[in-house]
């Protein structure tokens, strides 16, 4: 049986057994710490601050050595983060092999630093994830929307028929939101994800007072820096070189109160949820059995009822659009953190973070299925558009009618005529036949034309052209794992 603290995904179907879900999990998280700390010192004995033999050794504590996760997370209880007893296990296993080498484990640094540093780590390999499932689900739309750009259906305002588009179109529209999701997330990665090293206030003092190379003398720069000349302490060049040990970006300052990079994933992760949300509420409508329109390609069974095909993904969509949002609430709202360290908002951040973008990856996921295998009826989206009886195309009558009776008595007429059509059940072109004006300033193929709501798409078709002409932007993979992370089965 599952341990009591195991989280399998049984409520969360979304996003169990998918990609995101396995580079978010407590194994990956734990990797991340661990890259964390090897990166560290290895960034200070790059730079001289560390000997070479203590960051081989902090390496090879992390690749070979077995670390009990929910140990971890019982023991964090205490301290109230789990890089506190990661950090006493990490150096008990660097002391076995290399005593000397112990002291260099998380040398200058705070909790956060690390935590927040894997929290980036996480993101970097994540989000990659979830754009390839956008770049998917976009390019799957954009064979639908140019198959269907001039496949007539009813437009739906306000829950009525309105007028008629093209399935192409709405394609389209989906397509384009998914790009501004998508482009958003890119450009996350664009900018870097920072690394997180400030020290125990953000100050990098720590890494000063360590500051000695190996003959015992002050390494030039070790000094308090006014910001005077401009130049660079010691943690300054830690950081610098931290970021690169870890393919991330420096920071300019110490983010331990100024939450930018988490207000920004929470904003981009809730963008696109909603925008993957506004595709599987319109696939919710239309593959309603009255309406029928569109149908996911294999659909969800029922436990009770044999004949249901349930659009199964478009819900597990819906339903992650519908949490994202108040995820994402709750990381904004820890941009009100006090002092130089919060004494909450940082720890509030850490799950609903990474239940971001495990929902976010398994609706990425999801749509893509979707939107790969949407089959199109254009045989019910026509048969739905006569439903009104060429009422759908009014617009089109009052515009053609207006310069010919006046705009007051064509509206009036278009309007008897409609309550007509509606009470007898018969169309708008037979009860329009009956007043004679309209007799007299029309022709009866012209009437018929006007009344056939697939000559009523307007410009749909170019407006459908024309979206596809954009396409997704390009970002740079993120930070794979380097070797002593490979494999973080091994080591929990």
């Amino acid at each position: 049986m599952p341990g009591a603290g195991d989280d399998t995904g049984l409520l969360s179907p979304v996003r169990a057994g998918t990609a995101a879900e396995a580079a978010t999990g407590d194994r990956a998280w734990l990797a991340a710490l661990l890259d964390a700390e090897a990166a560290l010192t290895r960034a200070q004995a790059v730079l001289g601050l560390a000997p070479e033999e203590a960051a081989r050794a902090v390496d090879r504590a992390v690749r070979e050595s077995a670390f009990d996760v929910r140990d971890l997370a019982l023991r964090a209880r205490s301290g109230g983060n789990p890089v506190i007893p990661l950090v006493r296990e990490l150096t008990a296993a660097v002391r076995k092999t290399a005593p000397d080498a112990a002291a260099h484990v998380h040398r200058g640094a705070t909790s956060q630093d690390i935590l927040d540093t894997a929290t980036m780590l996480v993101a970097a390999r994540t989000l990659p994830l979830i754009l390839a499932d956008l770049e998917r689900t976009i390019d799957a739309l954009g064979r639908l929307a140019d198959r269907h750009r001039a496949t007539p259906m009813p437009g739906r305002t306000l829950t009525q028929h309105a007028v008629p588009t093209t399935f192409g179109l709405k394609a389209a529209g989906w397509r384009s939101l998914l790009l501004d999701a998508h482009d958003r997330l890119a450009a996350l990665l664009d900018g870097g994800l920072p690394v997180q090293l400030g020290g125990a206030a953000g100050t990098l003092a720590a890494f000063g007072a360590y500051a000695r190379p190996d003959d015992g003398t002050e390494l030039a720069g070790t000094g308090a820096d006014t910001g005077e000349t401009g130049g660079a302490g010691p943690g300054t060049r830690i950081a610098a070189q931290y970021a690169r040990e870890l393919g991330l970006a420096e920071p300019g300052l110490p983010w331990h109160t100024l939450r930018t990079p988490v207000a920004d994933l929470a904003a981009g992760l809730a963008f696109t949820t909603g925008a993957l949300g506004k595709l599987a509420a319109d696939v919710l409508v239309l593959s309603r059995t009255e309406i029928g329109e569109v149908a996911e390609g294999t659909g969800g069974g029922s436990s009770a009822m044999p004949h249901k095909a349930n659009p199964a993904r478009a819900v597990l969509i819906a339903s992650a659009a519908r949490q994202v949002p108040a995820l994402a609430a709750v990381l904004l709202g820890s941009l009100a953190a006090e002092d130089e360290r919060p004494g909450s908002a940082w720890h509030a951040e850490w799950q609903p973070l990474r239940e971001a973008l495990r929902l976010t990856g398994g609706a990425a996921e999801a749509a893509a299925g979707l939107a790969g295998g949407l089959r199109v009826r254009p045989e019910r989206m026509r048969a739905n558009l006569d439903l009104t009886g060429g009422l759908v195309v009014s617009e089109r009558l009052t515009a053609e009618l207006a310069p010919l009776l006046g705009r007051e008595e064509a509206a009036g007429l278009l309007g008897d005529a409609a309550r007509r059509a509606a009470e007898r059940g018969t169309g708008l072109r037979e009860a329009l036949r009956e007043e004679p004006a309209v007799r007299e300033a029309l022709s009866e193929e012209r009437l018929r034309e006007l009344t056939d709501p697939t000559g009523y798409t307007g410009e749909a078709a170019v407006l459908t052209a024309r979206a596809l002409r954009r396409a997704p932007r390009r970002f740079p993979a993120g930070p794979s794992s380097p070797p002593s992370a490979s494999s973080p089965e091994g080591r929990a």
